[in-house]
């Protein structure tokens, strides 16, 4: 079907508070956006929101939500006809490295380097890349924590591209559970297992919450991951203390700097503590236990 893209472009910073807000304000329409840098020296960001129907709509959705703080930047359009918005959006997407994790499109392979921990994750219908803070933050917190504490098991909770699920996998040898309550998600997410030979080891579901029979049989989880966002992980925070495991550790994240001490004070009440905070682009990622 023939799509839209509404864009414009800012400074670094001003591109990724867009992004972050536009990426809120479109969640649940499920439409994709994009942040690509355009021009390394001068630092200058393209944030894209890619729509089949309502262009006009969207882009008036666009401005009221970056406000008045974007006074001058315009917002532009383009007619992408037979022109799938992945390939589009990977024109310019980056690798991104979280620790020793390497995230990658398929157009990047030759960028790993002998000791990566490389997870090859194209652009698409589901959430992560490893491009946005929270993905990244989280990446590096499983990254220390299993090296730490060496979970026997692990749960990614809305897992979108199934990005941490495969982090987990690769880097221990142990069983995932990875769901998400979308479906196309699951799918894309089932894909992304499969490409990145941990298969044997993440089983992906279609869940709400924790409510599916594949929890009950999983649970209790020595390390749960939950990157969605801060007022469902705050209602989530009675269940996570139920499938929790004793000694168990929680990365949490979609979480703005802001949202922070909410977020604790709801874990706090459950028994489960602060260890600590990550801080990438205005969003934290905390480790609780």
């Amino acid at each position: 079907m023939p799509q839209t893209r509404l864009f414009l472009a800012a400074g670094k910073d001003e591109a990724e508070r867009i992004y972050s807000l536009i990426e809120q304000e479109f969640e649940e329409d499920g439409l994709p956006v994009a942040i690509v840098e355009m021009d390394e020296e001068r630092q200058i960001f393209e944030v894209s929101l890619y729509v089949e129907a309502d262009a006009d709509a969207a882009a008036a959705r666009i401005a009221d939500r970056i406000g008045s703080d974007a006074f001058g930047l315009e917002i532009q359009r383009e007619e992408l006809p037979d022109i799938d918005w992945v390939v589009h959006s990977l024109e310019g997407l980056k690798p991104v490295r979280a620790g020793r994790f390497f995230v990658h499109g398929s157009h990047d392979r030759d960028k790993r380097r002998p000791h990566d921990i490389a997870i090859e994750i194209d652009a698409g219908q589901a959430f992560g890349t490893g491009h946005h803070g929270t993905t990244a933050g989280c990446l590096q917190m499983i990254g220390e924590i299993i090296r730490r504490e060496h979970p026997r098991n692990a749960l990614d909770l809305g897992t979108g591209s199934a990005v941490l699920a495969i982090a987990i996998a690769r880097l221990a040898p142990i069983p995932v559970l990875a769901t998400d309550i979308d479906p196309i998600a699951t799918a894309v997410a089932q894909e992304n297992v499969v490409k990145n030979g941990v298969g044997s080891r993440v089983l992906t579901a279609t869940a709400t919450g924790f409510h599916h029979p594949v929890m009950r049989n999983a649970a209790p989880f020595d390390l749960i991951v939950a990157n969605i966002l801060a007022r469902p992980l705050m209602q989530l925070a009675p269940a996570m203390r139920r499938h929790l495991a004793p000694g168990g550790s929680l990365i949490l994240s979609g979480i703005l700097d802001s949202q922070r001490d909410k977020v604790l004070a709801a874990y706090r009440t459950q028994g489960i503590f602060h260890q600590r905070t990550l801080h990438r682009e205005g969003w934290v990622t905390l480790h609780l236990k």
